[in-house]
């Protein structure tokens, strides 16, 4: 958590959630000099989140999210309160540290700002909260484990859809959402990320099934479609 002025100081917290809102709450142990800064007045912060991928990777980052805002400390009845709101969707024992050693604070946004290898995007708070998570938010760990233990063949018959000078390269599956497949090609050259585009959106498991045996060049697949066109 940044700081500051560009060679600010670096801080790491006990603990952080980010709130649907964009909000952060903080724990920060009490002896902390940050909180004592933050006490006295609202202290100008850049957080940022890195989005680790669920497969093992040389370079194991995929995105990072930025956000910029204020960061002050909770009351004592406003910080119970938001840890119990915390504990009921993650709950973690150094939330009972709080009141014991360690504060609370807030983070209250004014932008967001997330970047990948498809781009760069800015945001602001309330565009931020009127998000909903991606259908496949909670299946995507599991299934890109999956596909990278258990089914190596089907992740090298995707190569077909990579840049020619691409195909040669270690293909690991990188990201799943309702709009395509991300691989990480790793190469002599450096890591190069690709996404390929399913036909349509899907939102559940046998809609992602059909369009991943598609880009798999299933023939069962190809003639279902065929008599689909030819009827």
């Amino acid at each position: 958590m940044p700081t500051g002025s560009a060679n600010a100081e670096r801080v790491t917290p006990e603990l952080h959630h980010v709130h649907a809102s964009g909000s952060v709450s903080v724990l920060l142990r009490e002896d902390h000099p940050l909180l004592a800064r933050a006490t006295d007045a609202e202290v100008a912060v850049m957080f940022e989140l890195a989005d680790h991928a669920p497969v093992q990777l040389r370079e194991p980052v995929r995105g990072l999210l930025w956000i910029t805002g204020w960061l002050r400390p909770l009351s004592a009845a406003a910080a119970r309160a938001r840890a119990v709101a915390i504990a009921e969707t993650r709950p973690d024992p150094r939330l009972l540290d709080l009141g014991h050693g360690a504060s609370l604070l807030r983070l209250t946004p004014a932008s967001l700002v997330l970047a990948d290898a498809e781009g760069t995007h800015s945001l602001r708070p309330h565009m931020f909260g009127a998000a909903s998570p991606d259908p496949f938010h909670d299946y995507e760990t599991n299934w890109l484990r999956h596909l990278e233990h258990e089914h190596a063949d089907v992740v090298d018959q995707l190569a077909r859809h990579l840049p020619e000078e691409l195909r040669t390269g270690h293909i690991r599956p990188l990201g799943l959402d309702r709009f395509g497949l991300r691989l990480r090609v790793e190469s002599d050259s450096g890591d190069h990320d690709v996404r390929l585009a399913f036909e349509r959106p899907v939102l559940t498991p046998a809609q992602l099934a059909v369009e991943l045996r598609r880009l798999v060049g299933c023939p069962f697949l190809a003639a279902q479609q065929q008599q689909r066109h030819s009827a």
